[in-house]
Parts: C-alpha cells; sequence; structure tokens
C-alpha cells in the first residue's frame, strides 16, 4: 500500500499532445518512467484551449480544431524523489515549460492488492 501525507513536491509539465519520444507520446514516455522511477503517480490532463512559447493559440473548438492541444502530466511525490527524477525530463522535454511547486497532501493511500494482484494494468496474475 502507497502512503504519502504531509511536505511534497508537485512537478507540473507542460507539453504538446503532437509531441513524441521514439514515435510514442511523450506525455505517455513520460508518465512510464514516473512510473518505473516508483514515483508516487503520475496524471495527464487534456487541455482544451492554451498557448506556450511560440504564442500560437491552440484550442479545441470545432471552428478553429487544433491537433495539438497542450497537455500536462502531473506528479506529486517527496521531494526528493521528484528531484531525483528530473533528469530524465532533460532528457525528454525539448520544448515545454517544467514546473515545481510545494504542496501538501492531505490523503494519498493505494489501495492494497490482494494475493495474486499485480500492479500491471489492473491485470491478475495466476
Amino acid at each position: 500500500m502507497t502512503r504519502l501525507t504531509g511536505g511534497a513536491l508537485r512537478l507540473t509539465v507542460f507539453v504538446g499532445e503532437n509531441d513524441t519520444w521514439h514515435r510514442k507520446p511523450l506525455y505517455s514516455e513520460i508518465v512510464h518512467r514516473a512510473h518505473a522511477a516508483g514515483l508516487a503517480g503520475a496524471s495527464v490532463f487534456r487541455g482544451v484551449e492554451g498557448f506556450g512559447a511560440s504564442s500560437r493559440i491552440h484550442t479545441s473548438r470545432l471552428l478553429s480544431l487544433s491537433e495539438d492541444l497542450p497537455v500536462a502530466i502531473i506528479v506529486v511525490d517527496t521531494e526528493e524523489r521528484v528531484r531525483a527524477f528530473l533528469p530524465q525530463l532533460d532528457e525528454l522535454v525539448d520544448e515545454g515549460l517544467v514546473i515545481l511547486d510545494d504542496c501538501e497532501v492531505i490523503r494519498y493511500v493505494g489501495r492494497d492488492r490482494g494475493p495474486g494482484e499485480s500492479d500491471t494494468k489492473g491485470k491478475k496474475s495466476l
């Protein structure tokens, strides 16, 4: 069971939906690397509208449909663990925004895995 409470560090990475790493979505590569690094968790949120350093507005509105919407990958864990993960982001993120901010975790408790359960895609082992 994973538990995290108290002071923590939130890592937010903003990239484009179409950004890739070796033909795989960049946001997916970041999530998988965060998982492999043992971080507490990661979530990806798709923006409906936004702009970045290029000042070009990307939107999901029908009349100006964009195929490169902004996405945010958010990771929260201890400061030590998040900072240890930053060199991987240096390798992955060429264009984008990486933000670190202190936060307080009120409650984060993972569920216990029952006998025979694995942590991969909710599949149970035999």
